[in-house]
């Protein structure tokens, strides 16, 4: 027998820790599940215990010899330490590009007729990012020892998450497990899909900002004294313009405090991440990123989209609304949806519906509401959840389109600005020296 510890989830999302006595691995994992747990990752603990018999055999005397004290051991008595060997994919996360196109291709195999075991090893032959291939053998594996599919992706929580096990846990229990995989497939394109919308709008006022700030940064380092210079040499000591006399004070200031200014900037980010870690700190940011005016509604929708096409693609699934609601909420990425449904998940864990706790939630708009009690009333909610999905996705692309015309000539005239009131300062003077040059000439 083997010890392996665990970390678990039980059925209201909370993480629990522990040891259990198996024979192997798949035996630990339905040891782990027989307690109402689901397995989030799992380790063989190493040099837990030594080996009874070879233990016997040392303390065993010679025949006939007497009988010897036992010296006792330096270190006796002391608790042995414990080495879990952790596998490579507890140590790093597969990209979502590998999965998706390994659960697309697995579909289409179990589709076409070929057994689950036979498409993973196609699969596996031919893939090639090397954590994905280690855990497709050992998956493979597990099912040889006489697990399931589903009970074997528990071992792998860094490659597939408690949304992916159990809408295949509900494929294998309904007999649809290709159906499963492929809106496994699906979901993931479009998150995927929404995600790089989002990442290619943020570019562009990304690299506007940062080549503002060093062209601003440039000019008031290097360029600037030097037309300080020249305007002392030029006017001795004249009074320069009000526009000019701030530029060359910002210039100065820059040049005498950057070393603050650096330790300021640092000081912001560290305070900003340990504000982050807290409970209240990491519920304001996402507050915070729900309220911003421009990109907050596109947060928003982002977050309905998200919420609405888990849900209903784990309903259409045959995962149960409560474990559906528990999963949802771990995933949506933002506290205040996570008590919004949290809340839900009270609600209909009290008999009651969905409706009036989604109701309460700022972040659902009344059209959705509307639409969820719609659902509810029908019978008809994971279909509905999907057209409201759906829509939202549609609502996402016009956000991102009009955030992207929106924020583009808002930076390209903030650049402008600043660029401009510089050159402008620094001209000022010039034109003032050009004309004294001239009187002087006439």
């Amino acid at each position: 027998m083997a010890t392996f510890q665990y970390i678990a989830k039980d059925s209201a999302g909370n993480e629990t820790r522990g040891t259990v006595e198996a024979g192997d691995r798949n035996s630990a994992i339905a040891a782990v599940r027989a307690q109402g747990l689901f397995p989030t990752a799992l380790g063989e603990v190493r040099g837990a215990s030594a080996p009874a018999s070879a233990a016997a055999a040392k303390k065993k005397p010679a025949k006939g010899a007497p009988a010897k004290a036992a010296a006792p051991k330096k270190g006796a008595g002391m608790r042995k330490e414990i080495n879990i060997k952790l596998p490579s994919w507890m140590r790093g996360k597969v990209k979502t590009k590998v999965l998706t196109q390994f659960t697309r291709q697995l579909a289409t195999l179990v589709n076409a007729g070929l057994p689950l075991m036979r498409g993973i090893e196609v699969l596996k032959r031919q893939m090639k990012d090397a954590q994905m291939k280690e855990a497709l053998e050992g998956i493979s594996e597990n099912i040889q020892s006489g697990g399931t599919f589903s009970e074997a992706l528990t071992a792998y929580p860094k490659i597939f998450d408690n949304l992916y096990v159990n809408m295949v846990k509900a494929g294998e229990a309904g007999g649809v497990l290709e159906v499963v995989l492929g809106r496994l497939a699906e979901f993931a394109e479009k998150s995927e899909k929404i995600k790089n919308k989002v990442k290619g709008a943020m570019i562009y006022p990304i690299v506007v900002l940062v080549a503002a700030i060093g062209i601003t940064v440039f000019l008031l380092v290097a360029v600037i004294p030097k037309f300080k210079q020249v305007f002392n040499d030029m006017l001795g000591g004249a009074a320069l313009p009000a526009i000019t006399q701030f530029v060359i004070d910002a210039s100065e200031w820059v040049q005498h405090n950057y070393i603050t200014i650096g330790i300021g900037v640092v000081v912001l980010i560290v305070l900003k991440k340990v504000f982050g870690k807290t409970e209240k700190g990491a519920k304001f940011y996402d507050w915070l990123a729900l309220k911003m005016p421009v990109t907050g509604t596109l947060v928003q929708r982002t977050a309905v989209s998200r919420v609405t096409r888990t849900l209903g693609t784990l309903l259409s699934s045959g995962v149960p609304i409560l474990q559906s609601l528990v999963i949802v909420r771990d995933t949506t990425g933002n506290r205040i949806v996570s008590d919004a449904l949290q809340d839900v998940h009270d609600a209909v864990k009290e008999g009651e519906g969905m409706t009036a706790p989604l109701a309460q939630c700022w972040v659902f708009p009344p059209m959705v509401v509307s639409m969820v009690e719609v659902g509810e009333e029908t019978g008809a909610l994971a279909e509905m959840l999907t057209r409201i999905a759906n829509t939202y996705d549609d609502e996402v692309d016009n956000a991102v389109a009009g955030m992207t015309a929106a924020i583009e000539p808002a930076l390209i005239i903030v650049l402008a600005v600043v660029v401009g009131t510089i050159v402008i300062a620094m001209f000022l003077p010039m034109i003032k020296i050009i004309s004294s040059v001239s009187g002087a000439g006439a």
